[in-house]
């Protein structure tokens, strides 16, 4: 008479999966398997839920956010799993379960593992994790060439199967910098418009510019140092439209580095929407700092070099699950941080893209000897993108592709003490912001 009665509510829409070569029913049963050799199969961006009796299976890709939280009913568990919190938390108040509802209790899904639940009651036991994405590492020959032609060569195969699925005639921007990662994405994809036989009038390179800030220059540069001045296309934005608070609310976290850059790509697709109400098809370079391991250490001072180059997939993953710095309400690294180029896209109803997420291109990455290279020396790994990156660049497209230093997407966008003006927030001020969502 009391029969336990389990629940999964599926809030992911599941045309915004982007799967590559099978359909969105197989990817499933790929996820309801549980198998790491089966999900590993599964090509493109997804973010899937499968359930079979009391067990539910969850698998993302790094490019897709995807959470879930257990509410309790008398009748049994209900898993809700969305995309993002406040869809969660519309449909709880919706069932009248809001009272139950924190942002600390939802889980995010971490990249690259099946997260498996069995709803079973109360208490309901952890999650289990098994990763199903484990590219073999250091089986690269340390030579800049060899790493840069197998590393492009992914990375324009990626862009080659999203172009492929885009509709005839359709416009596609890239979020440009003139920094390597974006200056690379715009070559390869230059270089497939002529490959594939596509109009290159399509194509433009979108540079988000802030009073005097140093990135248009530097885009400017790039382009027209290889003859291609004529796809930049300059979206100026005013200080006072960057809000910071709204950002918070779009990406639903609060690290300040992370809600900058995203403040600074809501105001690029503001005015890329204001300008082109019908626009919709984005690609970036979000991604390629991660694989290449290009951020100052110095600057972060949980990390060394040592936990940078021993630590698998540390910029990708953070610092993995199953460890004492792992959170459940949000995995580590760009698998959590990743909604900050996802999320300001779509909330315009853009539809963003970076192939530096794609499992094959990581893969290439998780195979440089970056210790044989590097030795423990941080200048050394830095030099090594712009090494790798402009050598595949020239084997695959023949363009000398400039080097620049690196720098970061808001200090390009805007002078940093005009960013300090628009966004003097600290964390302990952005996560107060982040609660305030809630009534908290």
């Amino acid at each position: 008479m009391n029969q336990h009665v389990e629940r999964v509510v599926d809030l992911v829409d599941p045309n915004a999966q982007r799967l590559q070569g099978m359909s969105f029913e197989e990817a499933r049963e790929c996820v309801l398997s549980g198998t790491p050799e089966a999900v590993r199969g599964i090509e493109g961006s997804f973010a899937i839920v499968a359930k079979a009796g009391k067990t539910v299976r969850m698998a993302r890709s790094l490019d897709r956010p995807m959470r879930y939280f257990l509410a309790k009913r008398s009748e049994g568990p209900v898993l809700v799993v969305a995309q993002r919190i406040d869809a969660i938390l519309g449909w709880l108040k919706a069932e009248g379960l809001g009272d139950q509802f924190h942002p600390s209790y939802t889980r995010m899904v971490p990249a690259h593992y099946v997260t498996e639940i069995q709803l079973v009651g109360c208490p309901d036991p952890d999650p289990v994790y098994t990763r199903f994405f484990d590219p073999p590492m250091n089986v690269l020959p340390p030579d800049p060439e060899v790493i840069g032609r197998h590393y492009v060569a992914a990375l324009s195969d990626a862009i080659a199967k999203w172009l492929r699925r885009l509709p005839n005639e359709a416009p596609v921007g890239v979020l440009f910098s003139g920094g390597v990662d974006s200056g690379a994405v715009f070559l390869v994809t230059y270089h497939l418009f002529l490959k594939l036989g596509l109009n290159p009038s399509r194509l433009k390179a979108f540079t988000l510019t802030i009073g005097e800030a140093p990135d248009l220059k530097q885009a400017r540069e790039f382009l027209e140092c290889l003859g291609l001045g004529l796809f930049l296309e300059p979206i100026e934005v005013s200080c006072s439209e960057i809000n910071v608070r709204d950002t918070v609310r779009v990406v639903e976290d609060y690290k300040p580095l992370d809600i900058e850059a995203a403040a600074m790509g809501m105001a690029l697709c503001h005015g890329i929407r204001k300008r082109y109400p019908n626009w919709k098809y984005l690609l970036d370079g979000d991604g390629g700092d991660e694989n290449l391991k290009d951020y100052p250490i110095d600057e972060n001072p949980e990390l060394t070099i040592r936990s940078v180059l021993h630590n698998r997939m540390l910029y990708q993953e953070g610092w993995g699950v199953g460890k004492i710095k792992h959170s459940l309400t949000y995995s580590g690294g760009l698998s959590r941080s990743y909604t900050r180029s996802y999320a300001p896209a779509f909330s315009l109803g853009l539809e963003s893209f970076s192939p530096f997420t794609q499992s094959a291109v990581v893969a290439v990455a998780e195979g440089i000897p970056f210790l044989e290279m590097t030795q423990y020396d941080a200048g050394r790994l830095y030099d090594l993108k712009g090494a790798v990156v402009s050598r595949g660049v020239r084997s695959l497209t023949g363009f000398e592709m400039p080097v620049f230093s690196k720098r970061r997407f808001q200090h390009g966008a805007i002078p940093e003490e005009q960013l300090r003006g628009v966004s003097p927030f600290h964390e302990a001020d952005l996560r107060r912001e982040f609660l305030s969502l809630y009534s908290l």
